[in-house]
């Protein structure tokens, strides 16, 4: 019975003891924390690029249209669809195919007369109809324009120039951008210095911009007699691409 009991003792004793003992035992590290990214570690310089190129265009888009008026709205759509029909086929006939003619806008507004001291009175109806076209061939855009006005319209609201392919101009000016920003690197560099490590990253966008007409104009309609026509100039325009590039720096 004795015996039973120290056994006893003995066994509670132990139990008592293992928490403490593992209370005791030395924690596993915790695990190391991730490595700092290489670029905090660095001496880093960070630097924009700019490249520009000035080319001629050989595309213009234009914008232009039928305005008519009517007593009535129908009437003033059907007259409106009979001028622009002829409008259309006059682009047709001056060489612009069907896929570089867009319809971008087209509206119907009641007209009103106002009388001091009268209720509004309604004089008739004004459709609009106005299309986006593209002339991939500048040598036909003053004919083009005749051709449209001749034809019935009587709204030009404006025109812009483009290439008709953008990626020799596009990749001349990132060339021109990328020496522009590897000198400020070299310049910097040697500034503070460090020499040029390796490019880390680079991004750019890309801008266009090219002469426009000093406000929209209005072509109201002209004679058939006219021999000339009508004078376009399309002037150069600047491709332009700015890039960012992060550098790192050694000694």
């Amino acid at each position: 019975m004795k015996t039973l009991m120290r056994a006893g003792v003995l066994s509670l004793s132990l139990a008592a003891l293992a928490p403490a003992a593992l209370a005791q035992t030395p924690s596993a590290p915790a695990p190391a924390a991730p490595a700092a990214d290489s670029m905090f570690r660095a001496t880093t310089l960070n630097l924009s690029g700019v490249g520009e190129v000035d080319v001629a265009p050989d595309m213009a888009t234009i914008n232009l249209g039928v305005q008519t008026e009517a007593p009535t709205a129908q009437a003033a759509m059907q007259a409106n669809a009979q001028q622009m029909s002829q409008v259309m086929a006059a682009l047709n006939r001056a060489g612009i195919e069907g896929r570089d003619i867009q319809t971008s806008n087209l509206n119907l507004n009641a007209q009103y007369d106002y009388v001091e001291n009268q209720p509004p009175r309604l004089r008739g109806y004004q459709a609009s109809n106005q299309v986006t076209v593209k002339v991939r061939n500048l040598a036909r855009l003053g004919a083009a324009v005749d051709a449209t006005v001749n034809a019935g319209a009587n709204q030009i609201n404006s025109i812009s120039f483009g290439l008709n392919d953008r990626s020799q101009a596009e990749n001349q000016a990132r060339q021109a951008a990328v020496r522009d920003l590897q000198a400020k690197a070299q310049l910097y560099a040697q500034a503070t210095g460090y020499r040029v490590g390796r490019l880390v990253t680079l991004s750019e966008g890309t801008t266009y911009s090219a002469p426009q007409p000093p406000m929209p104009y209005m072509a109201m309609a002209r004679s058939e007699s006219m021999k000339d026509s009508t004078p376009v100039s399309g002037g150069e325009m600047t491709v332009r691409v700015d890039i960012s590039g992060l550098y790192e720096l050694t000694r």
